[in-house]
Order: structure tokens, then sequence, then C-alpha cells
């Protein structure tokens, strides 16, 4: 079947076919392997776009390669004039592009067709990409004993060797799953549109990638706009960063009523966290057909959970405070509600490929990790936010870029960087680290924003349209209001 993919490819390598487009009749472009649809987001809401796909090498490093396919939507430039294309860049690493440009952001997308095409672009191994099954483990974690760290650690390196054996015998290669890869899928898909430059748009991950694409195809960028940036020695998140950014949501709580029962979140966070400790709390956790699941919750927990649900300051971060006031006074019906969503479960080990292998792949350096190691057992949520790293980290040597790849790029491409206050995610402090060889930036400061910012203020937008247009960027901060962190008991 591949084989006959490649033949088609070759055959229109040079071809591109024109129709009409649906705006006015004008001429529109077809490349290899792309045909009109309507789109359709979730809203509802449809438009015209053009779906695509090409072929690339799943290891550029393995002269034996086979090839994969990676998919894409594209939404044609609404503008006669129009500019690079556009590719958007999702976070994860697993996030779809196309599943993306049919959520919330979708009107980002279609206001973005005035200065180019906008590419959803679904990267290896996600979305409507090729990519290979989960893998299910014969590791699990017993959801109704006492359960240590080193055993967790244990289990889940033990699943990980599994997996990468099981897709190693399905003729895959894993050691083509990481983000230098990846960025050459970019300038891959720049020759399959048949630009000379493209320009970046991306968030999380994406910024991430869009970090290794300024240094993998610097002269065939025409501008990059990223928020909640990770660099790429950021794949890790220091601890000691998240405690501090515990210290900004109690300057939050300072501000509210909430101040009353929440004086000191840090205060209170280890309090609970010491009496999981000393006492584990045996739960029934009611599941969607009825049943009932017994559960044995623990320090870990709560901590794994807190790293789930603080990226934003909206109703998740309002729940876990008011999660740790019910613990802290014996009150454990908030957390059952909370637990209904399935966070946990003593199911086998199950990983997916791309977002496996990208993250143990861009690892993390010796200086950074002694720091991780240090902060960890001290910090609030331990190293939590980014497990299972850096517990796999060097699990299979061959799969890491090294410390080349994990320097900062320097660049003088026009970027545009939004970092949200309030991101729980990636901290603005080593936001600045990340982009501080970007010697061409214009950083704006969303204020009691998160980590997913594009949507939080239309004034988000307008700079990022001016940003395209060429014109000057103001850096002014974007001020939202400060978030509501009360919440009343379902």
């Amino acid at each position: 079947m591949r084989s006959t993919h490649t033949l088609i490819a070759a055959l229109s390598l040079f071809t591109c076919l024109y129709v009409n487009a649906e705006n006015g009749g004008d001429k529109q472009v077809l490349y290899s392997n792309e045909q009109q649809i309507e789109f359709q987001a979730n809203s509802g809401e449809t438009t015209d776009a053009i779906a695509g796909h090409l072929w690339v090498p799943e290891n550029r490093n393995n002269p034996k390669s086979k090839k994969i396919r990676i998919n894409y939507v594209r939404f044609p430039a609404t503008s006669s004039n129009k500019g690079s294309p556009i590719v958007y860049l999702s976070g994860g690493p697993g996030g779809s592009g196309i599943a993306t440009a049919k959520w919330r952001r979708f009107p980002l997308f279609q206001a973005l067709r005035e200065f180019g095409d906008v590419i959803a672009l679904d990267q290896r191994g996600t979305g409507q990409s090729e990519q290979a099954a989960p893998c299910v483990s014969s590791e699990h974690i017993t959801l109704n004993s006492v359960t240590t760290e080193a055993q967790i650690a244990d289990r889940y390196r033990k699943a990980a060797l599994q997996c990468f054996t099981q897709w190693k015998s399905q003729d895959i290669d894993v050691y083509g799953y990481n983000t230098e890869q990846n960025a050459l899928d970019i300038n891959d898909l720049r020759k399959h549109l048949k630009a000379d430059k493209v320009s970046l748009w991306g968030i999380s991950y994406g910024s991430h990638l869009a970090l290794s694409a300024i240094k993998a195809m610097p002269a065939h960028l025409d501008k990059v706009i990223i928020a909640s940036a990770e660099g790429l020695n950021q794949t890790v998140k220091l601890p000691h960063q998240t405690d501090r950014y515990f210290e900004r949501v109690q300057g939050i709580i300072n501000q509210q009523a909430l101040k009353q029962q929440v004086s000191d979140l840090p205060a209170l966070m280890r309090r609970v966290h010491s009496k999981l400790e000393q006492q584990p709390i045996a739960l029934q956790i009611t599941q969607k057909d009825g049943s009932k699941t017994p559960m044995l919750f623990q320090k870990h927990h709560i901590q794994s959970l807190a790293s789930m649900m603080i990226a934003d300051p909206n109703q998740y971060l309002a729940m876990l405070i008011h999660v740790y006031l019910g613990l802290d006074n014996g009150n454990t019906e908030l957390l059952k509600h909370v637990l209904q969503r399935g966070m946990f479960t003593d199911e086998p080990i199950t990983f997916k490929l791309m977002p496996l292998a990208m993250d143990v792949a861009s690892g993390i350096t010796a200086k950074r990790l002694a720091k991780v190691t240090t902060q960890s057992p001290t910090a609030l949520l331990g190293d939590k936010l980014n497990f299972p790293m850096p517990t796999l980290h060097l699990i299979d040597k061959k799969l890491d870029l090294g410390d080349n790849f994990r320097a900062a790029p320097t660049s003088s491409i026009p970027t545009l960087l939004f970092t949200g206050s309030l991101d729980g995610r990636t901290y603005p402090e080593e936001q600045l680290e990340a982009v501080r060889g970007l010697t061409n930036l214009t950083q704006i400061m969303v204020n009691n924003a998160g980590h997913n910012l594009y949507t939080s203020s239309p004034l988000v937008l307008a700079r990022m349209q001016t940003f395209l247009s060429g014109k000057p960027v103001s850096a002014e901060s974007i001020q939202l209001p400060l978030p509501k962190l009360a919440l009343s008991a379902p």
C-alpha cells in the first residue's frame, strides 16, 4: 500500500491542480495528495479547507528508513496578498493540530487566514497522521494498597522498556520519534507546499518544537509566534518553580474573601500531604456504571492530581484548592467527585509512542537533573509535574538527543512570545530563559492568564495580527480579571 502512495507522490511532485474555490470563484492551488473538504468545527461552524498529507522518513538517520504519513488540514488564505504559510504546532507532546482547529481555537485559525494559508498539522505519530497502536504493558499500580515512590518509578521504567521493545518488534523505528525529526517534518511540509518560508505558531510543546525548528531550518522561517514557551532543556520543570507558582496563587487568594479560609496555601498543602503520609484515606469511587472502586488515597495521588489541575487559573485550580481544604477538615466529598473523572485506575500502564519517545529524547542535562533531584524531596509536588520524566531519563541512551539539542537557539527571526503570569506548567522565569538567545523577540505578559492563553483575550489575537502584518507590536502587558478561586462544593 505504501509503495502505491509513494509512486503517486513521485508522479505528482511537480504538478499542481487548480480548482475553483468557494470564495468568489478564485483559483485555488491543490498540491500533491490534497483534496478540498468542508471543515466542521465542534461548534458546528463550517468553512472551506483542504485535507492533505505527505510522506516523510520515519528516521532520517537510518538510510533504510521506511516512510510514514503526516496529515494536515490547510485553510487557504483569504487575502490576495498572502504571506508565508502559517503552521500550527500543538502542545503535549501528542496533541493534534487538526483537533485543535475544531476546538475553541477555530476562530483564531480563521482570523489568521488573512495573512496566509493556515496549516493545522498533525505531527508525526499524532491525530490523523500515521501512528503506532498504544502499548498496554503488563505493569500496573495497585489502587488499594500503599505504594512507594520507588515502586511506582520501577514499574513505569519496566513498562516503558517493555513498550519500546514491543514497538520495535512491530517494525517501528522508535528512534525517529524525537523533536529533531519532528522539526525536519516541518521543512518537508514547507517543500511539499512549494514555499520558500513558513511561519510557525505554537504553544507549550509546540514552542519546544518551534525552538528546535529555529535551529534546524533558520533560512526557511519567516516569523514565529509562541505561547507558554518550553525551552529545549525544559521538558522537566524545576520543582521549586512550582512552589513559586503556588505563592503567586496565594497572592490572588489574598485579594479575595477566600483568604479567610486559605491564609497560606503552601502550608495547607504540606499539612494535607503530611496527614496522607501518616494515614492514607480509604475511599469508594463511584464509576459511570454505578459500581464502586476501592482506593487508598495517598500523598503521591494528591500531588499527581495537583499537577493535572494547575495549568490554568480556572475552575480546576479552584476545585483543587477546595479539595485540599476538604481534606484538611476531614471531608472527602469534593475529592470523590473529582476522582470520578477517572484520573487513577488500576489498569495496566499504557503508553503512546509519540509523547513517550519525544519527552525521553528531549531529556535533561546533568546539571538541570541535579537541580531537580535536589529540589524534588522538599517541593510541594515533588517531581510529579513532569512524571514519568525524569524517571525515564536515559532509559534507552540511544533515544536521547544530547546536550547540543538542549542548547537554547540563537536567532534574529522575528518572534512573538505570550506568557501567562499564572501559568502553572511553563513558568514565566523559565520562559525568559528559554528564549534568551532570540534577539528579535517581543514578549507580552498576559497578567492573570494561565497556560492556554490564546483565547484569553481579544487583544492576544490583535497583537498576533499586527505581528503577522509586519507592523511594530506593542509589548505592553495584557490585563485579565483576577481569577475567581472561591468554589461551592457540588
